[in-house]
């Protein structure tokens, strides 16, 4: 402890430690109005039952129509009260402003929407009120909507998790991220496993909703009872979930899938594996019983047992094999075909997720081909071709979603288009981007592998930024009528981004720089979230990076100074091939 010095004002919003926790104090007898503002601001970090203190520094007919769920502002520091005004005639009492800069909002649904930052300014009004035994003291009588939290304190509050729905006609699961409270929850009182089953019976949010659909019928709810507020495991590993009379009577296969959706969602939020998830009637029976290892069956992207494999275009503009595990690899091998044996000098590539056949951009980006991977073939006619003046206005490196359907944009100005081949053949189908572009240019798309949501690079004034987009198909399977929708940033913090890639249900990988900074590589949720850890060690002069859908694999980059370079876990960069070119992992 030191025994000299200034004490100084320490405001919660400094603490980035996630394992600390605020305890809030009522307000003193006689409290001013500094310290009911500053002690409410900070009432509203702690994990108090209710926010039963931080509503004793409102008037009771405040207290009764704030709702803390509601919603979430987060600013980037704790906010900070202006100078008090005091109020007129005809209103009398003192107004605070508040001031911050805000960085995103939490919805009721737990959605995390990121903002350019922009300035905050709200008013907080106090008047003074009958306490009972204290006379008159001041108290709130108006305040901002939900509660108002700095980033630090939002971060050591709140966690994010994946919740899992089925996309739109198909038994391939979607993740839909969300932020749900690190501890108890204030409000329902149920801890973390119970929030995220909660919060995934409520349905997904509003932004994925269009694209996926749950397998719990409408209405369905945790059916908690005697005062229990959290679902509990068995010595086995497993959880019972009851629910209410609307799943009740619900068939074996409906039953079994929706149990996957929990299984898939509590993947993020327990440190333990949960191994089977039970679901029961209202009345206690069994409904049915699926074991995490049945539940595979509904992954986006099988990946579990696959060989770790990397691809790279070498120096002599051939597709070249990177074979071997998280800790050995291999010397480079080129692929069977004409992709493999110099036939077509390449410059992009792109895998298909069954690593039987790959796409290629010819080397002067003007044409795209597809060609087999596993065996020995002709190289057939081209499927895209691009009339662009410039290497840089023809064809975007390609990508393969989960469906097994090829994209690829076309960058000339004159006719700038997204394509997509269904099934990676065939005629292209142009794939319109709704409400538009606005004049913004795709640079670079990487698709998801459960084929629901696009990554672009976009272009405009010399900026490129990262978007995130929504895919949707109207009409018949076999033909679908194919739009983005919906495009919103993911990184909005950040000045420019020159590469992504998808590294997970719900996260990219991304290399940009923010305002003022240097070149970085990192992580970032599809919601515009930072995960811990985002950022990753140091790596110069960065052109492309590749991320597996196993989050337990390496990164792999292409980097100017270093050649083919990769990341593996708890390592630094390390690097595979001094010569080469546009890493990619299957998809």
């Amino acid at each position: 402890m030191p025994d000299s010095g200034d004490v100084h004002a320490v405001k919660a919003s400094q603490r980035a430690d996630t394992q600390v926790r605020v305890y809030p104090v009522p307000p003193r007898k006689g409290a001013t109005p500094d310290e009911i503002v500053t002690g409410f601001l900070e009432a509203m970090t702690s994990d108090d039952t209710n926010f039963d203190t931080a509503r004793s520094y409102l008037t009771p007919a405040m207290s009764k129509k704030w709702k803390p769920a509601a919603s979430t502002t987060v600013l980037a520091a704790a906010p900070d009260p202006g100078a008090p005004v005091a109020g007129g005639r005809d209103n009398p009492g003192m107004s605070y402003p508040l001031f911050g800069q805000q960085i995103a909002t939490v919805d009721a649904k737990h959605a995390y929407q990121p903002i350019t930052p922009a300035e905050y300014r709200r008013t907080i009004h106090l008047s003074q009120q009958s306490v009972k035994d204290n006379g008159k003291e001041w108290r709130i009588d108006s305040l901002p909507a939900g509660l108002l939290l700095g980033a630090s304190d939002f971060e050591r509050n709140y966690a994010s998790v994946n919740k899992y729905y089925f996309a739109s006609g198909r038994n391939v699961m979607v993740a839909d991220p969300v932020y749900i409270r690190q501890r108890m929850d204030p409000i329902t009182r149920m801890d973390p496993v119970t929030q995220a089953v909660s919060a995934l019976l409520e349905g997904p949010t509003n932004w994925l909703k269009p694209v996926v659909e749950s397998r719990f019928p409408t209405g369905t709810a945790l059916n908690l009872k005697d005062g229990v507020r959290s679902l509990s495991f068995d010595d086995r590993n497993g959880l019972k979930v009851p629910l209410n009379d609307k799943a009740s009577h619900v068939g074996r296969p409906q039953c079994l899938r929706m149990a996957a959706q929990i299984l898939f969602t509590l993947k993020d939020v327990t440190a333990a594996r949960v191994e089977q998830v039970e679901l029961l009637r209202s009345d206690g029976t069994q409904l049915c019983v699926l074991t995490s290892g049945q539940a595979e069956e509904y992954a986006p992207d099988h990946v579990s047992g696959r060989p770790d494999n990397q691809y790279f275009v070498d120096s002599k503009n051939r597709l070249a094999l990177l074979a071997g595990g998280a800790r050995e690899v291999g010397e480079p091998q080129q692929v069977p075909g004409p992709f493999g044996d110099g036939r077509l000098q390449m410059s992009m590539v792109a895998v298909a997720r069954d690593e039987h056949t790959a796409a290629a951009v010819l080397k002067d980006n003007s044409k795209l081909f597809t060609a087999s991977i596993a065996s020995n073939s002709e190289l057939g006619t081209p499927l895209v071709t691009s009339r662009g003046a410039t290497r840089d206005d023809r064809l975007s490196a390609p990508s393969w979603d989960g469906r097994g359907d090829l994209w690829v944009a076309d960058r000339n100005p004159a006719d700038p288009t997204l394509w997509r081949l269904g099934g990676g053949e065939g005629e292209p189908q142009e794939v319109k981007i709704v409400p538009g572009l606005d004049g913004a240019r795709i640079e670079a798309l990487r698709v998801s592998a459960d084929g629901v949501r696009i990554a672009l690079l976009l272009t405009k004034d010399g900026r490129t930024t990262l978007q995130i987009g929504r895919v949707e198909r109207q009409g018949p399977l076999t033909e679908p009528e194919v739009s983005v929708t919906e495009l919103r940033p993911a990184a909005p913090q950040m000045e420019t981004v020159t590469a992504v890639s998808w590294a997970g249900p719900s996260r990219l990988v991304v290399v940009g720089k923010e305002s003022g900074g240097v070149q970085q590589v990192r992580y970032i949720q599809t919601d515009g979230s930072n995960p811990p850890n985002a950022i990753l060690p140091g790596l110069n002069q960065v052109k492309a990076v590749a991320a597996s859908d196993d989050e337990s694999r390496p990164l792999v980059a292409h980097s100017e100074e270093d050649g083919i370079v990769r990341l593996p876990a708890g390592a630094n960069w390390q690097t595979l091939v001094e010569q080469g070119s546009s890493p990619v992992y299957p998809g």
